[in-house]
């Protein structure tokens, strides 16, 4: 027999009401743990809950009602927690900004009717894209001298209920932007309309003065050109209604390749169908771009097009304009099609076209493969006005071997008497990135997919005569030679460029990381001389209860240039039982300040056991996971308890970074509708993120050997947790989304031994259905035709006896479409399987409406109670 207390202990869980306000006080209310039915073993742990609970609300249920299924209250109450605000840093770093939000929309949200063009999809009411999260609230506080913050002003004037979007601040941090839409009706749609508000008093106003122009917010809506003017996209004033479909088509939908062109596609959904939809992309996408002055001065700027970019130059004095045209393309996205990009000055006056790239439907399939011609042009943020960009050598091609591969080039927006554009730095590897440092410095970071080698280069821009200097080389899949990324600082025009720290003994950057290492992470800040290479650890989060990580740089000098002994920081500190918090760091003597106080969102968790665990496979390939217990488990005591494995599969190129550690033991456990930590309160063990690596090392194809190593990775997880006493082995279920999710069906067909039961949600079944390849294979169907073949689960249907449940969103535009499941279930039907198919209307790839996500828990509990705990 149990302890009393500790009986008690294990058969409740304390679930809380969070209030809206911060006087209402937490209510706590008991959540039995109740299995579907009766557990086998009475002297097991949740027989021992079973056995003083009565019938649960699962249990009553019928399983075929119609209908959106709710879980008990008590999990939907936890579902409904809102999430803790978003935080925004002013750019003169003295205010922050938080963001309310809400859990989850409502599936009206989804249900509102919209249209799918080129990949977007398209909300006609409000020329808006549609599905878009929101947040519900603004407000703002000084940063005091001492780290603390000042008095909230809530930023206020909108209409209540509004939804806003697209929050920015402006160069001086003294005012902010955003959108507001009203109305929740599925029929009408909602408005949308431009607002400032002021930082100091909070009080919000529209933008322009007049309700006849309406905002195009199909791609980049607006951008902040100086302190007090923006350049908005808006809908042409001469546009009329929207094109009608004709009842009878123009004609046969043809596609032909008599050219004998090599075009291979991964496998695509959404793109444009005929000449109807030609024409409402045009109609809806296309804007007359403003520029619109805080007093509400309306000036058109260049002409109508359809504009996917806006990026005024760091002067104040130019606008590079990026847009797409015609001709389209029916097999892919917008992002392919013909591109242009031109200069303009802030007072109309066009400069020059600086590119203008035809469609692109033929970038080959291979990794690290890219769009010929000028790419990544950007504005350098350390300059007035010169802009920077890529041009591939072998084509765009991965697979033609050629050095140089990439070059960057440099050049002023008006070059003088013919000037010719600079050669930055030529690349053997692809291009990565570029995080520039006022001049003195920059640096590049080129990528190699195929091996995974990372190289950083130290560039002197403006200092011919120093040469490209190599700072790092090292595989990308090591994460504990990870070396960090420099801290970045606002300029005065409010661009990002690397933050120099001046102490006694010279300049340094600033390096943060996550520090991986085999105890679990530890995040860092390092001192770093690009010139001699000698770096200093100056600041690192603690190991043993408290997980710390930088944030941003709180520290504001225009120049960037700024003294060690007055760094400020933002921080973030958390640990297994404690919430996120931010703090301020105040050197020299690390002070930290407390600034949020966010209570336990989920108080009957907060003693949940977690640890971060190792094992090896039977290869001698080391494995990890994180091992979740319910609050007061004892398993030499309490005997083993139903577990629930959640994973998704990962490739590498070595047994080493396979084997490496990436979490933390101290990160706070965090509940979300893809995570199953829930079912800690229906008595479960979780197994989370055990690595399942899928490894090909030199010129092996890791898929070749995918099954073997799969099933290897899933029994090493299985008998660890088995071997510690946890996991009863007759009741463990495995899940996942996506990859997750086919490697469940894959599981449960090829290592049935190992699992009662699997939960795939959102997955692809049959890879003869993404014929030229998935996730990191590049292979073709014909160029590997078996594994394709026998990494299917859907050809091995008929060897899946375990029940599994399929889940899927109906308008899925991934590969992993809603007919992967529906096909799956049919095939395992037609061999009397014991399965389960949902298919969640308006829902795509991941679930995002509060009915469907309740659903899918409630399905996922059912499913665990009926196949798992009562096994």
């Amino acid at each position: 027999m149990l302890p009393q207390s500790l009986d008690k202990r294990l058969c409740f869980a304390y679930f809380s009401s969070i209030a809206a306000s911060s006087s209402s006080a937490l209510s706590h209310r008991r959540l039995r743990l109740l299995p579907y039915r009766s557990h086998a073993t009475p002297t097991s742990f949740s027989a021992k809950c079973a056995a003083g609970s009565r019938p649960g609300p699962a249990a009553q249920q019928d399983d075929a009602a119609p209908g959106y299924r709710l879980p008990p209250k008590e999990i939907q109450e936890i579902m409904d927690v809102p999430p803790n605000p978003s935080y925004y840093v002013s750019p003169r770093r003295d205010r922050i900004m938080f963001l309310k939000r809400r859990a989850m929309l409502p599936l009206s949200e989804l249900a509102k009717p919209d249209k799918i063009l080129a990949g977007i999809r398209i909300d006609p009411s409000s020329n808006a894209r549609s599905r878009m999260s929101f947040y519900t609230g603004i407000s703002v506080h000084l940063l005091m001298d001492d780290g603390s913050l000042g008095p909230e002003k809530v930023v206020h004037g909108y209409p209540d209920g509004a939804k806003i979007n697209f929050i920015t601040w402006s160069p001086d941090g003294q005012h902010m932007a955003f959108t507001v839409r009203d109305g929740e009706e599925v029929s009408k749609g909602s408005n949308l309309a431009l607002w400032v508000a002021d930082a100091e008093s909070g009080q919000a106003r529209p933008l322009f003065k007049s309700t006849d122009i309406r905002l195009n917010d199909i791609f980049e809506l607006f951008v902040w050109v100086d302190n007090s003017t923006l350049l908005v996209c808006t809908v042409p004033s001469s546009r009329v209604d929207s094109p009608k479909k004709p009842l009878i088509p123009f004609g046969p939908r043809i596609r032909s390749n008599e050219q004998k062109n090599v075009i291979r596609m991964r496998a695509t959904k959404e793109m444009l169908k005929d000449l109807h939809e030609e024409a409402l992309l045009n109609y809806y996408a296309t804007s007359q771009l403003v520029l619109v002055s805080l007093d509400g001065i309306v000036m058109p700027v260049a002409s109508p097009a359809i504009y996917v970019s806006l990026n005024p130059s760091p002067d104040e004095k130019y606008l590079m304009l990026t847009s797409v045209h015609q001709p389209y393309s029916s097999i892919v996205s917008y992002k392919r099609f013909p591109r242009k990009v031109e200069l303009w000055t802030v007072d109309g006056r066009f400069v020059r076209e600086v590119c203008d790239l035809p469609l692109a439907e033929n970038i080959p399939i291979a990794p690290n493969s890219v769009r010929k011609g000028k790419r990544l042009i950007r504005w350098r943020p350390d300059m007035p006005s010169t802009f920077y960009w890529v041009e591939a050598q072998d084509g765009g091609d991965a697979n033609v071997e050629v050095s140089p591969r990439d070059i960057v080039y440099m050049e002023p927006a008006e070059p003088l008497n013919g000037e010719k554009p600079q050669v930055l730095l030529k690349l053997d590897l692809r291009y990565r990135k570029i995080s520039w440092c006022y001049g003195l410095h920059a640096l590049v970071y080129e990528y190699w997919h195929k091996t995974r080698r990372t190289r950083t280069w130290v560039i002197s821009p403006d200092c011919k005569e120093f040469s490209p200097q190599l700072l790092f080389d090292r595989s990308s899949e090591d994460a504990y030679s990870s070396p960090g990324s420099p801290m970045m600082c606002r300029t005065r025009a409010g661009t990002l460029v690397i933050a120099k720290i001046k102490t006694s003994e010279g300049t340094y950057i600033l390096m943060k990381g996550l520090g991986a290492t085999p105890k679990g992470s530890v995040p860092f800040l390092d001192l770093l001389n690009i010139t001699t290479r000698t770096k200093e650890r100056i600041w690192e989060s603690g190991k043993e209860k408290y997980y710390k990580s930088v944030l941003a740089l709180m520290s504001y000098c225009p120049e960037c240039e700024i003294q060690l002994n007055q760094l400020k920081l933002l921080i973030s500190k958390e640990s297994r039982s404690e919430a996120t918090q931010y703090y301020l760091s105040i050197w020299p003597d690390k002070t930290e300040v407390q600034i949020t106080s966010y209570p336990h969102p989920y108080p009957q968790l907060a003693s949940l056991q977690k640890e971060i665990i190792r094992y090896n496979r039977e290869d001698g390939v080391k494995l990890t996971a994180t091992l979740y217990m319910p609050p007061g488990y004892n398993p030499s005591k309490d005997g083993p308890l139903p577990c629930l494995i959640w994973s998704y599969p990962g490739e590498f190129k070595s047994r080493e970074a396979a084997g490496q550690v990436r979490h933390s033991p101290n990160k706070f456990a965090r509940i979300s509708n893809n995570f199953p930590l829930l079912w800690l309160a229906r008595g479960f063990v979780i197994l989370a993120d055990p690595t399942m690596p899928i490894i090909g090392e030199g010129d092996q194809e890791a898929n070749d050997r995918y099954i073997e190593q799969l099933i290897a990775s899933a029994e090493a997880a299985v008998n660890e947790v088995v071997r510690r006493g946890v996991a009863h082995r007759d009741k463990i279920a495995v899940g996942g989304h996506s990859y997750g999710a086919f490697m469940t069906a894959n599981l449960l067909a090829h290592a049935p031994h190992l699992f009662c039961c699997g939960i795939a949600r959102s997955g692809a079944y049959n890879r003869t259905l993404t014929p030229f390849g998935f996730q990191k294979e590049v292979r073709t169907l014909w160029e590997a035709t078996d594994t394709y073949i026998k990494m299917s689960p859907f050809i091995l249907a008929n060897k899946i006896k375990k029940p599994i449940l399929l889940i899927h969103g109906e308008e899925d535009s991934k590969v992993t479409t809603a007919m992967q499941s529906s096909q799956f279930y049919d095939a395992l039907k037609g061999h009397g399987a014991p399965c389960r198919l949902v298919i969640l209307p308006f829902e795509g790839h991941r679930y995002t409406a509060r009915e469907s996500i309740m659903h899918v828990i409630w399905e996922t509990d059912r499913w665990l109670q009926k196949y798992c705990a009562s096994n």
